[in-house]
């Protein structure tokens, strides 16, 4: 079969690119720091658990737990454990695309179908993200301020006492603490580089050379630091990962294409669920005052 020789000279010394460019990709990572399960209803109703370790009662000048200290023979005190029963809803996240004609999908330059899969897709998980992180800074019991006026007062900020304060308040209700991960926005994550290197003088931390696939890029006061644009400034969102919180998964991330001949192809991405904040008390919110 003959071939069109001069149409290939025409665009062998070209370089088509067709990709959109001028943003990079932001890492959607928070549900991978939870328990994600299925649900198979869209009304969940779960339960908290009120106390850690079930503490004793004050008796007669004595303060201990429940089975310290006692007389041999005597009852022991009545103590139990309770909880919260609480419901939730299966949330609808979902975006669509424009109709996008046949013609266009043939010969489109850039490839704007599928720029717009690709995206529509990563808008569900930018928007799951932003739920988690509402949910949890919303709802976390434990709080406190930073030092001074935030991790950018170089003369009194201290982003290594506040992660470390973080995590030991966690330590005190009892949970594990040696994998602990912070969620740090840009901005306050370069005033906390730049209070270890500049203001103090130190080495800085090892940083990884790479996009990280679990989002973290060091470690501080032996907690893991993931930046993330979604992270609100001026709040740092410290949690155990895989204790603090459950998402509930009703549909899983879903991509389909609905086709109308003759006139074109709609992309519809979705995903249903809910995150469930089961162990409030697992999670440290750091106010950058």
């Amino acid at each position: 079969m003959p071939t069109d020789s001069l149409g290939q000279a025409d665009v062998r010394g070209l370089d088509i690119d067709r990709a959109l460019k001028g943003f990079a990709d932001e890492a959607f990572v928070f549900k991978d720091f939870l328990t994600v399960t299925p649900t198979a209803a869209r009304e969940m109703r779960w339960w908290q658990k009120t106390a850690g370790n079930l503490t004793g009662v004050t008796t007669t000048g004595i303060t201990a737990s429940p089975v310290a200290n006692q007389a041999f023979g005597a009852l022991g005190p009545i103590t139990e454990q309770t909880s919260t029963r609480l419901t939730s809803y299966a949330r609808h996240f979902a975006a669509w695309s424009p109709w996008f004609t046949y013609a266009d999908i043939r010969d489109s330059d850039p490839d704007m179908f599928g720029a717009n899969l690709r995206d529509l897709k990563r808008a569900v998980e930018n928007q799951i993200d932003i739920r988690i992180l509402d949910v949890l800074s919303g709802t976390c019991l434990l709080s406190g301020s930073a030092a001074g006026t935030g991790w950018a007062d170089a003369s009194a900020g201290n982003p290594f006492l506040d992660l470390l304060s973080g995590s030991m308040e966690i330590r005190k209700q009892g949970y594990d603490i040696s994998n602990v991960v912070a969620w740090v926005h840009p901005d306050n994550f370069k005033a906390g580089v730049n209070y270890f290197v500049t203001t103090k003088g130190s080495s800085a931390p090892q940083f990884a050379s790479g996009v990280v696939q679990d989002g973290v890029i060091t470690k501080i006061a032996n907690v893991r630091i993931v930046v993330s644009d979604n992270c609100t400034a001026g709040q740092i969102m410290m949690i155990v990962p895989q204790r603090a919180a459950t998402w509930k998964t009703f549909t899983p991330l879903t991509a389909v294409t609905k086709e109308e001949p003759g006139i074109g192809t709609q992309i519809r991405v979705w995903e249903d669920g809910e995150i469930l904040f089961t162990d409030p008390n697992a999670a440290y919110l750091i106010k950058l005052v």
